[in-house]
């Protein structure tokens, strides 16, 4: 060991807790979940290496925060423990080796409970004699502050508690939801007021309110996933029975927890709210994993921070601090001009990010975002990735603001920006950006679906001459393409039957794919249903246009426009000369059994696919959106369906109803008790 290295660990020790102080001590974050987790991993590791630097007031043998000397304090019968981390997967199954070596020869850990790690405060609640007497934060797990008179502002926290024990306990989350979060920032802005970095840092700052009405304007809310103390209680003899038995008082427990066999029980778990991280209306940055027996917790026991039977699964960040290192702007296939940034590359949301959107000129003016800044980026799910807003305090000084650019970026004509909307866009039909985004978005999976055309091909074929518009597919020169490099006599046969098939497509697919400015896949669709023809659509008025229901002035100028250009009628030329459908389906007039609802589907059905189901749905006049919302009339539930949108509808007491209720559904309208 070096000097180095004991400098080093002193440093570690000292940004650590001094971070400590402004996240759970002043509500402030100075750095990122992230950062913060990179100095605690580094400060572990140096202290598992040489195990004399590990202090006894070392971070990494303290909970993080210490009561204020506002709020009067309270010594928590039972310590409020923190929780030990896990980053990788590998580190779930050392976990598991670990407990197993301590226990007696051939014990196994058994079965684990599975929960959500909630972005939000920790507190303990005592009950005595049913009646909530005391709340209390964590603080620094032995004693926390007393903040009763904020937390009986809850709605969803019970002041009475009917068949409790005489003495109870119950540790839990205090959170603000995401929906109550934006609009408590919207109401600060319109103010002026001081607007919250994160859900978590309002839930902290509206808990340590010392005027109670503040925090009951505030909608906050609780989880309760644990117990501290009890006195005459039930013999419990499991976690799970333990979160049942919370549920039983009509105490909040979140329904996600689940009972799993082993660690791989957990894994299907921890990617199954991954993947729904983004659809629930409360942040979560982990997964916990308990071992489920009671006894065996009692036998494993706690180190001096953290039980040693629970391990939170740390997430991927879902925002991160990097470099912008510049804006630029890319040219869409309807000519839309949409900035975007250029960062220095950060792991955020499980994947690399080296670009993010900006979405257009005054969410940058808003957001005042400049090249040089350090930026805080946002990736949730599958999103794309966004610029959330700049670091201020790291700005450097005399940072020029950037400005839009005045000419396109490829093919150099004027930008202009229609007025009333958001975009800028190059009105230059053939701008080789705007050549090639046509054709690769016609090509598309969910428009004309050509297989084999992919972004090498089409910029060959531009650079070549053989294809200037999308009509030009259709009269391509394969002969002249078999001499290509890289292009054998298969894949010239296989795009030649791709383009071929891709004639019969659907006349919703086509409109979508003509790439018509503010026209959607739904649109199309609903364009293709209302007209049956191409023929049709191309004469249509603007005022028919207007006249269809839920296109908006918009999408109708919009679309009467592009069928009023030389440059689409000649392309439409192509198209029909070369057989592409120009049809619609025959109309089938059906009973109009759901005008007005909304319903949603998840997991497989025996009698629908997905698109069947949804077209059920919309031609009996109801909307099928994806995900489940307040809005929501039914959830139909199939084999293997997502558990986070059954969890969601149970919330919002959605009625969830099986494949025998959607056809009834369908035939009267009725939602079947």
């Amino acid at each position: 060991m070096t000097t180095e290295q004991e400098k080093r660990a002193e440093e570690l020790r000292a940004l650590i807790k001094a971070h400590n102080v402004a996240y759970y001590d002043n509500d402030s974050p100075t750095i990122s979940d992230a950062e913060w987790d990179m100095l605690m991993r580094e400060l572990i590791g140096l202290e598992d290496q040489y195990p004399h630097l590990r202090t006894a007031d070392s971070p990494t043998q303290n909970v993080g925060g210490t009561p204020s000397k506002i709020f009067s304090p309270v010594t928590h019968r039972v310590p409020m423990m923190s929780l030990d981390n896990a980053f990788e997967v590998e580190a779930l199954h050392q976990w598991q080796s670990k407990l197993e070596r301590k226990l007696a020869e051939g014990t196994k850990i058994g079965d684990l409970v599975c929960e959500l790690k909630f972005d939000g405060l920790a507190i303990s609640v005592r009950y005595e004699q049913g009646r909530l007497v005391q709340a209390a934060t964590r603080g620094d797990g032995v004693v926390g502050e007393d903040v009763t008179h904020n937390v009986l502002t809850i709605s969803d926290l019970p002041h009475v508690l009917r068949g409790a024990p005489p003495i109870l306990e119950v540790r839990g989350e205090v959170y603000l939801r995401r929906s109550e979060f934006q609009k408590l920032n919207r109401e600060a802005k319109k103010s002026d007021g001081k607007e919250y970095v994160n859900p978590r840092n309002a839930a902290a700052g509206s808990l340590r309110q010392k005027d109670s009405s503040i925090a009951a304007t505030r909608n906050l809310s609780f989880w309760a996933y644990q117990l501290g103390e009890v006195k005459e209680g039930p013999d419990l003899v499991s976690h799970y029975e333990t979160l049942e038995f919370l549920s039983s008082l009509e105490l909040p427990v979140n329904k996600n927890a689940k009972l799993v066999k082993d660690i791989a029980g957990a894994l299907e778990y921890i990617q199954e709210f991954q993947e729904a991280r983004d659809s629930l209306d409360y942040e979560f940055d982990g997964i916990v994993i308990k071992v489920d027996s009671l006894p065996l917790q009692q036998e494993l026991g706690n180190t001096a921070k953290a039980p040693r039977w629970a391990v939170a699964y740390k997430l991927p960040a879902e925002e991160q601090v990097t470099t912008l290192l510049d804006i630029e702007v890319s040219i869409g296939a309807a000519g839309s001009a949409t900035p975007f940034a250029r960062l220095e590359p950060v792991f955020v949301g499980g994947v690399t990010v080296s670009t993010a959107t900006l979405h257009n000129e005054d969410q940058i003016q808003e957001k005042d975002v400049r090249p040089g800044d350090k930026v805080i980026v946002r990736r949730a799910g599958e999103v794309i990735p966004e610029v959330v807003r700049p670091v201020l305090s790291e700005r450097p000084e005399n940072l020029p603001k950037w400005e839009f650019p005045k000419n396109c970026p490829s093919c150099g004509s004027k930008l202009e920006r229609p007025s009333g909307e958001a975009r800028h866009r190059c009105n230059n039909y053939n701008c080789p950006r705007q050549v090639r985004g046509r054709i690769e978005h016609f090509s598309q999976r969910t428009a004309m679906d050509i297989e084999h055309m992919g972004e090498q091909s089409i910029d060959l074929f531009v650079s070549e001459g053989l294809v200037q518009d999308v009509g030009d597919i259709y009269s391509i020169d394969f002969q002249l393409v078999r001499s290509f490099e890289g292009f054998g006599d298969l894949s010239v046969t296989n795009l030649q039957k791709a383009i071929e098939e891709s004639k019969s497509r659907s006349l919703g697919n086509l409109i979508f794919g003509l790439s018509i400015p503010h026209v959607g896949r739904t649109n199309a669709d609903l364009l293709a249903t209302t007209f049956g023809s191409m023929d049709k659509l191309k004469e249509t008025s603007y005022e028919e246009l207007q006249a269809v229901e839920g296109l908006g002035p918009v999408i109708a100028t919009s679309v009467h426009q592009f069928f009023r250009s030389p440059d689409t009628m000649k392309v439409l030329a192509k198209l029909e000369s070369a057989g592409v459908n120009f049809q619609g389906p025959e109309k089938i007039e059906l009973a109009q059994t759901l005008t007005g609802k909304s319903i949603v589907v998840t997991g497989t059905l025996e009698s629908y696919n997905r698109d069947e189901a949804a077209s059920a749905i919309k031609d009996r006049g109801g909307k099928s959106p994806g995900s489940v919302s307040k809005k929501t009339d039914a959830l139909v539930v199939g084999v293997n369906p997502g558990g986070s949108k059954i969890s969601k509808a149970e919330e919002l007491d959605v009625p969830i109803i099986n494949e025998e209720a959607f056809e009834q559904l369908l035939e009267t309208g009725e939602i079947p008790n």
